[in-house]
Order: structure tokens, then sequence, then C-alpha cells
């Protein structure tokens, strides 16, 4: 199992390692173990507990109530929980993620409600995909017009993960036609509402997952859904480059979620290898066993040792842009490779829902789609090496 070692090591860093991992393995673990088979939800005790630790608020500056730490600590957290349950690692960024997106009335009213969420009290969650619209955020079309003191927002959203669960919904939505350039005319437009439920005036489905279990993610219906243009945290027609902003440290995050996810895979199948005994021996005896595990092991470190280095990147303000997309690209694509290596050392044990390794398998799925998917990368890399490529004249 990895330990941070190094000249990215410090004793906070180690500290804060150590707690992760113990609350995955001692919470999150055994609550992935019971409830992912039977697409039970994230136990609201594990929420609060994840308050308690700080896991909300680690970006969060310490004079708002958060720790105050970096992409690096992040993304260490990230991993750990991860190696638990996908969803419990991606329900810390409906913190993190979020503070700037608060809607308050005043400075006093953002600072309480910043302070509430790095404890876990006050979390949202992002409407941007829309059933038409995926990569290509220019063709939004789900709109908000203001009407009097308020925007109101109508139209559809897609892969909301969290709509339910969440205290305020940041809604990407079209206000203006863009002068020519459809995405300046995008803006976050956010609604509060109670948690537990839909905002007012918005319709849901739950959209039928095969994995990413613990929480819901909606398919929505706006109509008519009003929210106060006073408390709005955002610049109207801003979004795009808003978005945009965070990119960096959401594809650390996700290269952290895939990273753990490969972990948790290898350690069950490492662990699985030494005790299933055939032919008179331990399956890890066999050398195609063997080299698996040897390249299963490499391939995860390499991704750690390139998440690392973006992290630290984003943090000492170094531009890293190519790399982030890079080590998304890496560990999304590591990920899937070594969780199929994993339930192929299981064999048949690793086809059923009685060992975690077919969890870790859906989820490291997802892993190449979300928060931009490995094509998506491949083009950002590429771009960034070869330049934009040149049209074909009409």
């Amino acid at each position: 199992m990895n330990m941070l070692s190094g000249a990215y090591a410090s004793d906070e860093r180690l500290m804060i390692q150590e707690v992760a991992r113990r609350f995955s393995d001692e919470v999150v673990l055994p609550a992935a173990n019971r409830l992912d088979p039977e697409r039970g939800n994230i136990p609201a005790d594990l929420v609060e507990t994840m308050g308690d630790l700080g896991f909300f608020g680690i970006v969060i500056p310490a004079d708002l109530g958060g720790l105050g730490l970096g992409a690096f600590e992040y993304c260490l957290v990230a991993e750990e929980l991860a190696r638990g349950w996908l969803s419990v690692s991606s329900l810390m960024a409906r913190g993190n993620s979020f503070y700037r997106s608060i809607p308050a009335m005043d400075a006093e009213d953002r600072r309480h409600k910043t302070e509430l969420m790095a404890a876990g009290k006050y979390l949202g969650a992002l409407a941007m995909s829309e059933p038409g619209v995926g990569s290509d955020v220019s063709g939004i079309t789900c709109r908000a017009v203001r009407d009097g003191d308020d925007w109101a927002i109508s139209g559809a959203k897609y892969w909301c993960t969290f709509a339910d669960g969440a205290d305020f919904l940041s809604v990407v939505c079209r206000t203006s036609d863009g002068f020519g350039k459809p995405q300046h005319g995008l803006s976050q437009i956010v609604i509060e509402k109670p948690r537990g439920q839909l905002p007012a005036d918005t319709a849901g489905t739950p959209i039928p997952k095969i994995g990413y279990f613990g929480w819901k993610t909606w398919e929505l219906a706006f109509d008519n859904a009003r929210t106060p243009a006073a408390v709005q945290p955002y610049e109207e027609g801003r979004a795009f480059y808003e978005i945009a902003s965070g990119l960096e440290m959401a594809r650390a995050h996700t290269a952290a979620r895939s990273i753990g996810c490969a972990q948790g895979a290898f350690d069950h199948a490492t662990a699985y290898a030494q005790e299933r005994v055939q032919f008179g021996q331990p399956i890890a005896d066999f050398q195609s066993v063997r080299f698996k595990i040897a390249t299963m092991a490499t391939e995860i470190e390499a991704a750690r040792q390139l998440m690392y280095y973006v992290a630290d990147a984003i943090d000492s303000g170094r531009r890293c842009d190519r790399e982030a997309a890079m080590v998304k690209l890496f560990a999304a694509e590591m990920a899937e490779r070594v969780t199929t290596e994993a339930l192929q050392i299981l064999g048949g044990a690793g086809y059923t829902t009685l060992h975690p390794v077919e969890r870790y398998w859906r989820d490291a799925r997802l892993t190449k789609i979300f928060e931009g998917s490995s094509e998506i990368q491949q083009r950002i890399i590429a771009d960034n090496i070869l330049g934009k490529p040149r049209r074909a004249a009409a």
C-alpha cells in the first residue's frame, strides 16, 4: 500500500493520508461492501463524519472555516476514499469545488454558509450537461431569463449527480445568444433548495446507472424555476471561463479517484491470489499471476507520481493544463486496465458481487467518461503539442 515519501512528503501530509486511510478502511469500505450491491445510499452518519474530519473543506480557506490546504492534500484524501468507494471520494467535491458558487445576500451570509460547507452541512451540485449536450457546452439550451428580481430557469439537464441531496444547484444556463460566440452567452445561475428535495418547479427522474451507486444521478426538467438575482455569486455570461478555471483541479481529483479505484482492486486481488490454492499452491506462485501483479503495481505508481506532480504544480501556481489532461487520461485508462486484470485474477469469483472487485471495475469504467472523456483529454494534449488542427477550406 502506498505511503507518501520523498520530496512531496511532510508530517502534515502523512497525518492527513493516515487519517483518510483509516476512515476508508474502517468506515467507507464496509459501507460500500454492504450498500453497493443493494444500490443503497451513502449513510448520513458517514457524511457527518467526513464533515467532522474536514474533508469537505480541504481547499476552503482557513479563515472561512476550511483547512486552507491545496490540491495535493485534496488528492491524497480523494485517493484513499476512492479505495473504499468512488462515490464517497466524489462526494467531497460537493464542498471543495463549490465554495465559490455559494448563493448569499452579503459577505456575512456567505461566510456563514462557507463555514457550514466546510463542515459538510451545506453542499452543492452542478447541472451542466443536457440530453443533447455533453462535451460541447456551447450547445446548452436550458435558459434563464430575468423576471423582476428573479432569474427564471426553464429547460432540461442530464447527469446531475446529488441533485436531491445538495443544498443548492449551480445550473449552467443560456442567458444570451453570445453575440456569435455561443459559449459567451452562458451563465451559472444558482438555486437553493431543501436538502433531500429537488428545487420548486423542477421535475426529476433518476438515471438507471450500472455503477456509481451510493447516490442518485438525475435528469431534471426546470419549468420556470425561480431564484433571486441578488444572491447570485457569478457574473452573467462568464460560466464557460469560470468552469474552465477549475479544470486542472477537477482533472487531478479524477485522477486521484481513478488511482484509488485501481488500488482497491489491486489490494483485493493480491490478497486473493495469496489465499486461493490451485494445483497444490497459491495462484500467486504462478508466473502469469505474478506478472499481472507486477504490471498493475507499476501502472498504479506511474499514475500516482504524475498526479503528485500535477497537484504540486497547481499548488505552486505553475501552468499545467497539458499535464492535468495527461494525468486524467492516463489514470482513467490505467484504472480500467488494472481493475480488469484484478477481476481476471479472481476468475469466476470476480464476476460476483461477493467480492468488491466488480464494483471497482464498474466504477473505474466511469472515470474514462466523466470530467472530460479520454478522447477529450487526447484532443487537449494533441492541441497543446501540435496546435489546433487546420480546418479544410470550404
